[in-house]
């Protein structure tokens, strides 16, 4: 993933979670002309790598400064990304895609709203983590073509199990195929107490899961 990839002020820049869902973007059989779905881009840094692939690419993210910085990122290297400012459903409702690619916002946060500005928009989602996951899990099968995929890459405290269970009670196939430990950030850490009275980690955890689910469309 270059290094080049700028970012404005309070957009996401690419970390472990971006890192690990890269991997499972590689091994993806893309070809030229495939259409690509990326939901929450920050940075452009998946959507980018897949265009590199040739891909005709979609970009959507509901931060503006996120959508700018995709948008430089696109053409300091001169490759054709369509971005798109808004919430993703209706924003490509209507089309569907060979893959489907997101690292959304999963971190479990002490407010129920989702936050409408400010860099915590790029991870705060609901008090288990699954306020965008879920409608994600949910609008996968609209989303994909007939034998399409979808990697969504998500902290193992929000519920991996249940993720594959959604997805696969919308009549997709879905498992892990990517799993890393890594260390809290300060996010988590600053929520210590928060979590562990919600039963979302255990006393002195260190390390965080996180994982890639690969669904896919029959």
């Amino acid at each position: 993933m270059p290094a080049r990839l700028m970012a404005l002020p309070g957009v996401y820049r690419p970390q472990s979670d971006t890192r690990l869902v890269a991997l499972a973007l590689a091994r993806e059989a893309l070809t030229p002309g495939s259409h690509v779905l990326e939901i929450g881009t920050g940075t452009g840094a998946l959507a980018l790598q897949a265009a590199r692939r040739g891909a005709r690419v979609t970009a959507v993210d509901v931060s503006r400064r996120a959508v700018a910085t995709a948008r430089l990122n696109a053409l300091r290297e001169r490759l054709p990304l369509r971005v798109i400012h808004g919430d993703f459903a209706p924003a490509v409702a209507g089309s569907r895609f060979d893959l489907v690619v997101s690292n959304p916002p999963y971190v479990p946060a002490p407010a129920a709203e989702l936050p409408v500005r400010g860099p915590e928009r790029a991870w705060d989602a609901g008090r288990d983590g699954r306020a965008i996951i879920d409608r994600i899990c949910t609008t996968a099968p609209a989303l994909l073509r007939p034998g399409g995929a979808l990697l969504l890459v998500h902290s193992g405290m929000c519920g991996t199990q249940e993720t594959i269970d959604r997805l696969t009670a919308r009549g997709l196939t879905a498992d892990v195929t990517a799993r890393a430990f890594v260390p809290w950030g300060p996010v988590l850490r600053s929520r210590r107490a928060w979590l562990e009275r919600q039963g979302l980690s255990a006393a002195a955890e260190e390390l965080e899961e996180l994982v890639v689910i690969r669904a896919q469309s029959l």
